[in-house]
C-alpha cells in the first residue's frame, strides 16, 4: 500500500519568502517519526503546509496522504481525510465551551451528550471541570495542551501531527500526554509526527525515525533516540558538520 504520508520535494513560500526547499519525508503506516529542529528552522512552516493553512503556498512538489495527492486540498478537506493537528499555542475561543467543542470534534451535534467512554477520556486527561469553561480561556499551559490533544485524539485521526507536545508543560502533563498518545498509537495502529525540541516526549512514545529540520531542508535521517543523543552532546552544529561530511562523500 505504500507509506501512508509521502512529502516529495516539497518547497514552501510565505509572502514570497522561501521557508521550505526540496523537502522529501514519509510517514509509514503505524508508524511514529519524529522532526527535530532549531527555532526558525522551518518545522512549523512544514506543519502547516501539510496541513493546507492559508497563506503557506505550495511552489514545488506534492504530499500524498493514503495514496491520494492532497497538495492542494484545503485544511478541511484534509482533515476530513483524516489528519488531525494539535498546534504548539491553541488560540483561546471565547463563548465556545470545551464540552461542546469535544463533541464536534467526536462528530456529535450539540445536542448529544459526551459518551461515557470520551467523558471518561476526559477525566483522564484531568479537565472534567474544564468542561464547561471557554476553550483555554484562563487554562494553565498543561491544560492547553492536554485540552488541545484531547480534541485531537476524539477526531481519531489516521495521522496525528503534534507540534511541541513537551514545549511549556510540566512533568505530569508530559506523562499523560505521552501515554494517552502511545495508547491511542497502539491502540488504532495509526501513524503520528511529533515535533520536539527537548525529546522529553520520547520517554512515553515510541518512534521509529527522526530527521533533523534545518533552514528549511532536511539534513538528515536516523533513529529518532540516536539522533537526540547526537544533537544533546554536539548541538545542532553537529548537524552542520555531518551534512558537509555527507556532502563531500557524494562528489
Amino acid at each position: 500500500m505504500g507509506p501512508l504520508l509521502q512529502i516529495r520535494n516539497l518547497s514552501v513560500e510565505v509572502a514570497g519568502e522561501r521557508l521550505l526547499e526540496d523537502i522529501n519525508f514519509d510517514v509509514e503506516r503505524g508508524q511514529t517519526n519524529v522532526i527535530f529542529g532549531p527555532n526558525g528552522s522551518g518545522k512549523t512552516s512544514l506543519i502547516n503546509a501539510i496541513m493546507g493553512i492559508p497563506g503557506y503556498e505550495v511552489v514545488g512538489g506534492t504530499i500524498i496522504f493514503d495514496g491520494k495527492d492532497i497538495t492542494s486540498l484545503s485544511l478541511d478537506e484534509k482533515v476530513r481525510l483524516g489528519i488531525g493537528v494539535a498546534f504548539q499555542n491553541p488560540p483561546e475561543i471565547r463563548g465556545l465551551k470545551l464540552r461542546d467543542m469535544l463533541k464536534m470534534c467526536a462528530r456529535k451535534g450539540l445536542k448529544e451528550d459526551l459518551s461515557e467512554e470520551e467523558l471518561e477520556l476526559a477525566k483522564r486527561f484531568n479537565l472534567t471541570s474544564m468542561l464547561d469553561r471557554d476553550v483555554n480561556f484562563n487554562f494553565s499551559g498543561g491544560e492547553k495542551k492536554r485540552s488541545e490533544i484531547l480534541q485531537v485524539l476524539l477526531m481519531k485521526p489516521k495521522l496525528l501531527i503534534l507540534d511541541e507536545p513537551d514545549s511549556g508543560v510540566d512533568f505530569e502533563s508530559i506523562v499523560l500526554i505521552g501515554s494517552e498518545i502511545q495508547s491511542y498509537l497502539s491502540r488504532t495502529g495509526s501513524s503520528a509526527i511529533i515535533v520536539t525540541h527537548q525529546g522529553h516526549i520520547l520517554e512515553h512514545v515510541e518512534a521509529h525515525r527522526g530527521a533533523v529540520l534545518m533552514r528549511g531542508t532536511i539534513y538528515c535521517y536516523g533513529k529518532p533516540l540516536e539522533v537526540l543523543d547526537s544533537i544533546k552532546r554536539k548541538g545542532y552544529g553537529g548537524c552542520e558538520v555531518c551534512k558537509r561530511r555527507r556532502t563531500r562523500m557524494q562528489e
